[in-house]
């Protein structure tokens, strides 16, 4: 709509004449378009983007829609059309229409009806992964149909359910689901990192846009399916997403950009598509076919115009080497300097235009991402990465008042945060801690849930406001608890706020998570695959309270080799807490015979001190259910 309506002189005449026009990013203002998008699908039965609101003086709307063409078109109504139609409305029925807005505004203010008895109890657990099992796609994996959104947190949820229940199939769905998006042409191989969504049901054609969220939670989910399994292969993916962040996304001074567009030149995807034709003029002839056929770039082309997207689907590299009469090392080299040159030829292109705009919920789940990646992986480059966000955030991003904002543009930072700023960045000053055991991080991390509990929570019934007190009061205060492409505030930081009372032992945050889970629990049973980070949230709660504690030097070869035992296993519902061996505020948990000292606690009783680092690898063995 922008370039075919809203950059047109006609269209805008007939705006300014009659109407007074705001554009919203609708990232920047996630709160007017969580509350105009509610408008839309009240009236409508449906929403979506780009979102038109049409609105009377005093905010409260009228009439809702997405898209609409200049002049009418395929049945549906044109933008011309509709401004004069609702003008000569305004003109002449304009009593009726306020009513119709007052009415509309009265709907969305009416408190919920109660949702129901909800239970938090394995149950829901089960609901969620058979109704994942019901849509999982068993050929190309994912869930349901075009389409397809990567989600990441269904895959992390499904992680969890393997290890709580030893249910075989459940990991079956992760390892077939991440290694068809990688094969697919939502991943990019050129460059790496993924795009938003496939069009299609295998992954082959997607919306080529990147986001951040994306990234940051796909890193995630394949770190944790490698700390599972063991497969060097999710480990290069991760790594290599990361490459991709930090070459493409990453401002100089330690911030995350938020996007790249799907198209350049005005055409989807044509940075990233190339012909055969193109591809052996670059590589040659002999290993150009090599390359094309590899990656299935035909003659005849697998997109538009004859281009084809890079793609893996049913390429096999064992196979392919066998039938080319190549040993692996050798097409593996091969196909390693073809992607390199392509990858300097596409440089070369005009590129996408990059949303540098830099969000703190979003950073908050890239910066959490970098942490994991630094202890999982043993790169501490990452763990750099992570700190240099953190302190971005609490740079540019936090008001001399203690007050977070929410975005971040060529040296301005704007608009008051919200819950998931705060829950987000909450989760990555937890992730930072854990990686680098500065209590810095856990002590600021314990600051900002308390200021996300006074600005955001709701004490009468429990979780939390989208957008807190302070801030500019809108038509209607929603509590947002559905798990979409980002996880919502409320279910990170109903896991986050559990994860941070086990490492502090402040019980006030464990409450709070525990009245946020019961006030969502009949809401969510509905429908329990829709909320899959909430999921993970009540799988912490119904686990056995498991804290580690590791006393010693953070230097010391003996505390160091502790670390890389814990974070070779993959305990989601276990919480670690570092303290130097002169630390003053430890005055529970000490170094026995001046060795590097681990202290295994479930459900508030600890077993007997551990000094050897094999007795605390075959202790955390048993919780870790990973494959061998």
């Amino acid at each position: 709509m922008e370039r075919e309506c809203f950059e047109d002189q006609e269209v805008a005449d007939l705006l300014n004449q009659h109407f007074i026009a705001i554009k919203v990013d609708r990232e920047e203002r996630p709160d007017v378009d969580g509350i105009y998008m509610s408008v839309c699908q009240a009236l409508t039965g449906q929403g979506g983007w780009p979102l038109t609101i049409i609105m009377a003086p005093d905010k409260k709307p009228f009439f809702a829609g997405t898209y609409f063409p200049k002049h009418r078109k395929m049945g549906r109504m044109g933008l011309l059309e509709l401004l004069t139609t609702l003008h000569q409305h305004w003109e002449k029925n304009r009593s009726e229409i306020l009513k119709a807005g007052n009415e509309i505004v009265n709907i969305l203010q009416r408190p919920k009806p109660p949702s129901g008895e909800g239970q938090i109890g394995e149950d829901l657990l089960k609901q969620a992964y058979l109704e994942l099992e019901n849509s999982y796609d068993p050929q190309y994996g994912g869930f349901g149909s075009a389409p397809k959104f990567p989600t990441p947190h269904k895959i992390t949820f499904l992680l969890r359910y393997w290890q709580h229940f030893k249910e075989p199939k459940a990991l079956a769905m992760v390892e077939k689901t991440l290694m068809s998006m990688w094969q697919g042409g939502i991943y990019d191989h050129l460059g790496y990192g993924f795009a938003r969504y496939s069009t299609d049901q295998k992954w082959l054609v997607p919306h080529f846009e990147k986001m951040l969220y994306d990234n940051a939670l796909l890193c995630t989910s394949y770190l944790e399916a490698y700390q599972c399994t063991g497969n060097q292969e999710f480990a290069r993916i991760a790594e290599d997403i990361l490459t991709y962040v930090m070459r493409d996304m990453m401002d100089k001074n330690g911030g995350f950009y938020s996007a790249e567009d799907a198209d350049s030149e005005g055409v989807e995807g044509k940075f990233y598509v190339f012909t055969r034709k193109q591809v052996v003029e670059i590589l040659g002839e002999e290993e150009g076919a090599l390359f094309a056929d590899f990656y299935h770039i035909s003659s005849h082309g697998n997109f538009e115009h004859g281009t084809s997207i890079l793609h893996l689907i049913g390429r096999n590299l064992e196979e392919y080497a066998r039938v080319v009469n190549k040993t692996v090392e050798n097409l593996s080299e091969v196909l390693k300097k073809g992607r390199e040159k392509l990858y300097q030829v596409r440089e070369a292109r005009i590129h996408p235009y990059k949303d540098d705009k830099i969000l703190t919920a979003w950073n908050g789940l890239m910066i959490a991402a970098f942490a994991k990646a630094a202890r999982v992986l043993k790169q501490s480059k990452y763990a750099k990465v992570a700190e240099q966000g953190i302190a971005f955030i609490y740079e540019k991003l936090m008001g001399s008042n203690g007050r977070l904002l929410a975005r971040y543009r060529e040296g301005e930072a704007a608009h008051l945060a919200y819950l998931d700023d705060y829950a987000f960045l909450l989760m990555a000053l937890i992730e930072v801690y854990e990686t680098t055991c500065n209590d810095y991080y856990l002590q600021q991390a314990a600051i900002l849930a308390k200021d996300m509990g006074e600005l955001f929570g709701d004490r009468t019934e429990g979780g939390f406001y989208f957008y807190g007190n302070d801030g500019e009061e809108l038509i209607a205060r929603p509590k947002e608890i559905y798990d979409g492409a980002i996880p919502s505030g409320n279910s990170v930081a109903a896991f986050a706020l559990q994860k941070l009372a086990d490492m502090t032992e402040d019980r006030s945050f464990s409450d709070t998570a525990e009245r946020l889970l019961g006030h969502f629990a009949g809401e969510v049973s509905r429908y329990a695959a829709g909320y899959t980070y909430f999921m993970m949230a009540v799988d912490y709660y119904l686990a056995d309270n498991t804290k580690i504690v590791i006393v010693g030097d953070k230097e010391a070869a003996d505390t160091k080799s502790m670390f890389d035992v814990i974070n070779n296993c993959f305990l989601p519902s276990a919480a670690m807490r570092f303290y130097d061996r002169h630390s003053r505020e430890n005055v529970e948990y000490k170094e026995i015979d001046h060795k590097a000292t681990a202290y295994i606690c479930k459900n508030f009783a600890c077993q007997p001190p551990i000094t050897n680092v094999e007795k605390l690898r075959n202790l955390l063995m048993k919780d870790d259910n990973k494959i061998n």
